[in-house]
């Protein structure tokens, strides 16, 4: 029976240290009951309270960490079944594949890419996650060889790497070293080797089922033989299938708390078909379903941009705003005498406002006020945009020493918020920008000061 947070805080040792990367004990209790994280984390409950705990509050998708030394990709900590239940928690991991059997430039070119493959968009850096290093050629000194060029030309890339040989797969974790990387292939005949090469080296274990009993077998074995971190392959290499195992995986483990199933899911898109467009559909569909990483042939910018979007979408938490930091942005290099313009802290009118601005060439100081994620309108409305704290936030925010003048732009849609401001900042003059921020580059090549 699952306990509450109450319950779960009794048991902790109650330091509010906040080395769980949770503020408070609390805190912590109500997010371990929720399924939200593990009581792993607090590093000083007893080895009895975790036993007690954790098979209690644990999620039903297992968290299984690929990678070390500041370099880790989560996946799992699912704890329902649709986005608006609650929220997902850890984006599908996007996966480039390399092999032995490739020449180098084909190696080399697709690092590249995983390399140089990087967007920015609403103050988040999307990319590729993972690198699949595959044995296709049953040549251990090949994959070896292979695993240590991408250690070094990828140095954040988490790796998985694949094949049926335990041994290979053995000397591949050697050569990442703390870089712990997913060992892809624990099947019937090799699940018993493949776990104490897994605990000798204290990585995850991928299992690779025909279908989905025989994942489910694979699993049991492994979870028998001591193994708990596993991202689970049921086999499909069509869209409907990958489609209806992944459905399946999780209804299994979140309604009916199946452990065979309470696992990521990895799925193989450059296995279903030769096309890329079409890769890149399927990517997108086994995205939007559940899948814990997607391994794709080859990453072209066309094809993953999308995918990031659809990911940074499905994963944004819809219980909560995307917001930036409440601070004072310089743009195009502002001096003394530049324009002075304020805002809400919701990214989206941030990164538009900011853009419209940068794109104008005007140098210019933005003034973004914290008002809870959200949007200009909605804020005033809500009292969160109001003069008053408006006022306090230009006293503490340092403008009054980056620029000689006292005016200051506000968005149209503030305009009956003029007098109050100027009430209130009374050697400032409010001046009413326009509505839309897409006329913001004509108005700031008009303004002076």
């Amino acid at each position: 029976m699952a306990l509450t947070g109450i319950q779960i805080l009794k048991m902790l040792p109650k330091k509010n240290c906040g080395e769980c990367g949770i503020p408070t004990c609390l805190a912590f209790a109500m997010k371990v009951a929720a399924g939200q994280t593990e009581i792993g984390e607090c590093p000083y409950v007893s080895d009895e309270v975790k036993e007690q705990i954790g098979e209690a509050s644990a999620p039903p998708i297992r968290t299984v960490k690929i990678g070390g030394g500041g370099q880790v990709f989560t996946t799992g900590g699912e704890t329902c079944q649709f986005r608006h239940e609650k929220r997902f928690e850890n984006p599908t991991g996007i996966a480039v594949l390399v092999d032995t059997a490739m020449d180098e430039a084909a190696v080399a070119g697709r690092l590249e890419r995983f390399k140089s493959l990087r967007y920015e968009r609403v103050g988040v850096m999307l990319k590729a996650d993972l690198v699949a290093v595959k044995d296709t050629k049953d040549d251990r000194a090949a994959f070896t060889a292979l695993v240590k060029n991408v250690l070094e030309q990828a140095e954040d890339a988490k790796l998985i790497l694949i094949s049926g040989d335990p041994e290979t797969l053995a000397a591949g974790a050697q050569e990442c070293g703390e870089r712990k990387p997913l060992l892809h292939g624990a099947t019937l005949d090799n699940a018993e080797a493949l776990a104490k090469v897994a605990q000798d080296c204290g990585c995850p274990v991928g299992v690779k089922g025909k279908n989905v009993d025989d994942t489910v077998a694979i699993s049991e074995k492994l979870l028998a033989l001591g193994l708990k971190d596993l991202v689970i392959d049921t086999g499909a290499r069509t869209v409907k299938a990958a489609f209806e195992d992944n459905v399946l995986a999780r209804r299994a483990a979140v309604k009916t708390k199946f452990k065979p199933l309470g696992f990521s899911t990895i799925n193989f898109p450059c296995e279903i078909t030769d096309d890329p467009l079409l890769e890149a559909m399927v990517a997108s569909v086994l995205i939007a379903k559940y899948a814990g990483i997607v391994v794709l042939s080859d990453l072209q910018g066309e094809i993953l941009f999308p995918l990031l979007l659809e990911r940074l979408n499905i994963f944004t938490d819809p219980q909560r705003p995307m917001v930036v930091q409440e601070d004072v942005y310089p743009i195009n290099g502002p001096g003394e005498n530049s324009p002075v313009l304020l805002t809400c802290n919701f990214s989206l009118t941030y990164f538009i406002v900011s853009g419209e601005i940068e794109g104008s060439k005007v140098p210019s100081w933005l003034l973004i006020k914290d008002t809870e994620g959200l949007s200009v309108l909605t804020a005033w409305a809500a009292g969160k945009f109001g003069a008053d704290m408006i006022a306090q936030f230009m006293k503490k925010s340092g403008i009054l020493d980056k620029v000689k003048h006292r005016e200051m732009i506000i968005p149209g849609y503030l305009a009956s918020m003029k007098g109050e401001l100027e009430e209130e900042l009374p050697e400032w003059k409010i001046t009413i920008g326009p509505r839309e921020a897409g006329h913001l580059p004509a108005f700031l090549k008009e303004w002076k000061a």
